[in-house]
């Protein structure tokens, strides 16, 4: 782990007692750990964030934020939310974890994030010394039936919107009376906004917690569906102005963010990541350096998965920095756990990789030659085990700094596309067959890397609970489970 620095004050006290003066002094060691602010917003492709390119809209605070910092052009999500979500908290791909399919618990029932069989970023940085908080989107657990969910892995502070709880038409409203979990209980909380409440609840949080290094995870709904108007925008009308809308309110929630850790003398000593879960909305189109994109959520493609990802803390990382380096979101565990000078259990098998390093300014790249994603074709089932994954080996995606290789999913290894990245960004070329030597080599290079993998994937790992009166047969589109 890296090692952090602590600086001795002396702190020298005068006071009266009697008549007499008298000055004492106390060494006092201070932690000077970074604090670490993650921000991950929901369903948003880069044709959507001018720093990247993004010429619809204009979002000034995030690219400031990318301009003090290091902006990531090869940075890999999941397509779809849980895939992603549970990779970033456990440091795991989706064959590992098995979350490989979106699987709202709340809605479905059955399969759930299980804190005693699955690792946690937030138990890691807590045992280290951090106090932790999250406020957002969680959707993995039933808060109904497992209220203490968020401090079982590793929160302690949290206020989270519920996810849509089957049969609860209340939880269904995440943004206008949003309906809310804390330590309280669930609630509505009338002719609000939440993304207000949840950032409000962080910054209160921080400002409590300011005499330890702290850990506050942001899981924003913005500007995932239902589109809808926002507090600076309350009269917009249709999809697209709502949801440039939305995109417009969590560049200004950041813009809040900033500025009270800025009044409350934390910013210097922050850290602050910013990136999406996936693609945007299918149906949403942006314009990008001059060309259209489709929103790409659930689709391996590059607007599915490469995601803005921004990383900022003038003095302790470099700025202006716009870079090439390969990261994905198993590298956030690792990663944090180096800024926080914190052990990894033995027992947590991890697939990420740590490029602390490199925004320490203590390598000139990262560590890693390839990233993978998975999670787009897929389906789920339910059986008399659980929640079974459908496919033996799902279908999946792995690249290179230039290349990039579709792997299919079948009960074997099948490669069904190559593409050039940086000659082919829309992936319209398959070269798959190209006699090229240095594709061929690119592309051994690759299925080299997909042979290493285990070729069986697993299922997500929970204790099995019994059925609940709320648990429903769920059809999304092409997608099945059964009871």
């Amino acid at each position: 782990m890296l090692k952090f620095k602590k600086r001795l004050c002396l702190t020298v006290c005068a006071g009266i007692i009697a008549t007499n003066s008298i000055t004492t002094s106390a060494a006092e060691n201070v932690d000077t750990r970074p604090n670490i602010l993650f921000i991950l917003a929901d369903d948003l492709g880069k044709e959507w964030v001018s720093a990247y390119g993004a010429e619809d809209i204009n979002t000034p605070n995030i690219d400031k934020l990318a301009k003090q910092g290091i902006k990531f052009d090869n940075a890999w999500s999941n397509p779809q939310c849980t895939p992603s979500r549970v990779s970033l908290i456990t440091g795991q791909y989706p064959n590992q974890h098995g979350w490989v399919n979106h699987w709202d618990t709340p809605r479905w029932g059955q399969a759930y994030l299980d804190w005693q069989q699955n690792q946690s970023m937030a138990k890691v940085l807590q045992s280290a010394g951090y106090a932790t908080a999250a406020a957002g989107k969680w959707q993995v657990n039933d808060f109904r039936i497992e209220p203490e969910a968020m401090s079982k892995h590793g929160f302690d502070d949290y206020a989270m919107w519920t996810g849509y709880e089957a049969g609860n038409k209340a939880s269904s409203k995440r943004y206008w009376d949003p309906y809310i979990h804390t330590k309280k209980g669930s609630k509505t909380y009338k002719d609000q906004f939440s993304e207000d409440i949840f950032s409000d609840f962080l910054l209160s949080f921080i400002d409590a917690n300011k005499q330890q290094p702290w850990f506050a995870y942001y899981a924003m709904n913005l500007p995932h569906s239902p589109f809808t108007t926002t507090p600076h925008k309350t009269k917009v009308k249709s999809k697209l102005a709502k949801h440039i809308a939305m995109v417009e309110y969590a560049d200004f929630i950041l813009a809040k963010m900033v500025e009270r850790l800025e009044e409350m003398g934390e910013k210097d000593n922050t850290i602050i990541i910013w990136t999406t879960d996936n693609g945007s909305t299918k149906g949403i189109v942006g314009t990008l350096n001059g060309r259209k994109v489709k929103g790409g959520k659930m689709l391996t493609k590059e607007n599915g998965i490469n995601s803005p990802f921004i990383v900022s803390s003038p003095g302790l990382i470099p700025t202006g920095i716009v870079s090439e380096v390969l990261v994905d979101f198993t590298d956030l565990l690792p990663t944090f756990a180096d800024l926080a000078n914190a052990n990894i259990p033995k027992h947590y098998a991890l697939d990420g990789q740590s490029f602390a390093p490199y925004l320490l300014a203590k390598q000139g790249d990262g560590n890693r030659k390839s990233i993978l994603s998975m999670g787009g074709k897929s389906k789920a089932k339910v059986s008399a085990k659980g929640v079974e994954n459908s496919y033996v080996f799902r279908d999946r995606v792995i690249r290179n700094k230039r290349y990039k290789l579709y792997v299919s999913a079948s009960p074997t290894l099948g490669f069904d596309k190559l593409v050039d990245l940086k000659n082919d960004p829309e992936e319209k070329i398959n070269l798959i067959d190209c006699a090229d030597v240095a594709v061929q080599a690119a592309k051994a290079e690759l299925i080299a890397i997909a042979r290493s993998l285990p070729n069986k994937d697993k299922d997500p790992k929970y204790r099995k609970r019994q059925a609940l009166s709320w648990d429903k047969p769920v059809t999304v589109k092409s997608q099945t489970w059964k009871k």
